[in-house]
């Protein structure tokens, strides 16, 4: 059940299964942003950290490591393992997620269970990776697909521990070892993730995880020399950072889940009322604060006033307070800064000419809490229409003919998601063949799932996680050719 007191277990690093102070003997406090009150001091790793972290994974790599020389159907019972002790405390995971990262407690334990999910069908994949046998005339020719080594994962605030089961699912199903940095906001349930594996039998060195800041820990995982690969999800400026630092140390595989502003449509034809249910829970749903957010929403012209209208009406109606109170749909954005960012760009709405149909205020002075915001008349050159808010603020557009939204829709740096709302399957096809977006949904929204690719076109990333291709980043193709004698 729900512990709004829930006391987090393990706090210092986590090194070669084992729990260690920072080398420098740095601390930092993690907060909860419902309340702005300290929840716990926790071991800020840095460079030193990261190379300790790095030298026992690459150990735990090497060939004739426990690791290396475990079967298949081995890794695949360490991570169903791995899953059970996340059954086991997914009542305490969801607790301390939602008191670090302010989400209903409902949405943490959804969260948890999505983790398991994942992490359970990647364990199906540890021996359905395949090279392939090729025509070589007096050769014979084949190739391997082999794990790249140790990999560095950096992943954000907005979901820390499903970030962290999309992260570890492909990379220990293919046998790579880990050096993960968690967001600074939100290390406790990554800490808790270390002991788990370390309980469920992982060896020491396959699993580190270093709590501290981009610009030290974060930094030096992407300039490692001998990280192989560093995935990364965040911002795009951030993004742009990684990339420089594996460019100019060992040129090491990247990938990056970046930032979007989705554009979901809504046709003449559409249910009103299952369109206005769907775009709501398209852009609140986890306070806004999610990369595939449906941040602009369309609404066809004849339709467009009634569709304002009664979002609005749904947006007044949405409940947000104490994250651990059952009927609370909304909590806090995850910091101050993050607060008025978000309320920065309603003022910028406001001031180029967007009308302000609901909310557009912070709730109280306690905690990091929005109203639920509504802009109508929002045009496609207006800030909150061309960047990314990461925020609880619903933008609504008029369109009137299909080939002029495809091309609005297009129009902006970003291509993570889209969505589209018809009964007419033709608009549908040709709205989602002429997207620039990597994940489309029809009549639904953010229906992701553990085996269905996830990624974006232009600035919204580089590769996909998810899916049979989320093995890719992790895996290189070895080509073995023999001459018959």
């Amino acid at each position: 059940m729900a512990n709004p007191n829930a006391q987090p277990k393990y706090t210092k690093l986590f090194i070669n299964n084992e729990f260690v102070d920072a080398t420098s003997g740095k601390t930092f406090a993690t907060f909860n942003p419902a309340t702005g009150k300290e929840i716990i001091q926790v071991a800020e790793g840095d460079k030193a950290d990261v190379n300790l972290a790095v030298a026992a994974a690459k150990k735990a790599f090497h060939r004739g490591s426990v690791w290396r020389q475990m079967s298949p159907l081995q890794r695949t019972n360490l991570m169903h393992k791995l899953c059970e002790l996340m059954e086991r405390d997914k009542h305490f995971l969801a607790s301390i997620e939602t008191q670090d990262n302010g989400k209903p407690f409902a949405e943490a334990l959804f969260d948890v269970t999505i983790s398991i999910m994942t992490l359970q069908y990647y364990a199906g994949w540890t021996d359905k990776f395949f090279g392939d046998t090729i025509p070589a005339g007096g050769f014979i020719a084949m190739t391997r697909k082999e794990p790249v080594g140790v990999v560095g994962q950096i992943i954000p605030w907005n979901y820390p521990l499903l970030m962290l089961a999309w992260k570890w699912g492909p990379a220990l199903a293919v046998g790579c070892t880990i050096v993960m940095k968690p967001a600074e906001q939100t290390p406790l349930t990554a800490l808790h993730m270390a002991a788990l594996a370390k309980e469920a039998g992982f060896p020491a060195g396959v699993i580190n995880v270093i709590n501290g800041f981009g610009p030290t820990a974060g930094a030096a995982i992407s300039e490692h020399p001998e990280i192989a690969k560093v995935a990364f999800t965040g911002s795009v400026d951030i993004g742009r950072i990684v990339m420089q630092a594996a460019a100019t140390s060992n040129l090491k595989r990247v990938s990056l889940e970046l930032g979007g502003k989705s554009p979901v449509v809504v046709f003449e034809d559409a249910d009103i009322d299952y369109a206005v249910d769907t775009t709501h829970e398209a852009l609140f749903s986890n306070h806004g604060q999610s990369c595939c957010a449906g941040s602009r929403t369309y609404v066809h012209e004849k339709i467009y006033d009634k569709f304002v209208e009664k979002a609005a009406a749904k947006a007044k109606a949405r409940k947000v307070g104490n994250p651990f109170e059952e009927s609370v749909l909304q909590g806090p954005q995850i910091d101050e800064e993050m607060m008025t960012k978000v309320l920065g760009y309603i003022e910028s709405g406001k001031q180029q000419g967007a009308k302000l149909q609901a909310g557009g205020k912070r709730i109280g002075n306690v905690g990091y809490f929005i109203e639920p915001t509504v802009f109508s008349d929002v045009k496609d050159d207006m800030r909150i229409a061309q960047e990314e808010i990461f925020g609880p603020v619903q933008s609504i557009f008029k369109f009137s003919c299909i080939d002029e939204m495809i091309d609005r829709a297009n129009n902006v740096q970003y291509g993570l998601a889209a969505g589209v709302i018809t009964n007419d399957i033709n608009k549908a096809m040709k709205f989602a063949n002429g997207v620039d977006a990597g994940s489309v949904w029809i009549n639904c929204y953010d229906a992701v799932l553990p085996q269905t690719p996830f990624g974006g076109y232009k600035h919204s990333g580089i590769g996909r996680e998810l899916g049979k291709d989320g093995l890719d980043n992790y895996l290189e193709t070895k080509t073995i050719t023999m001459k018959l004698l």
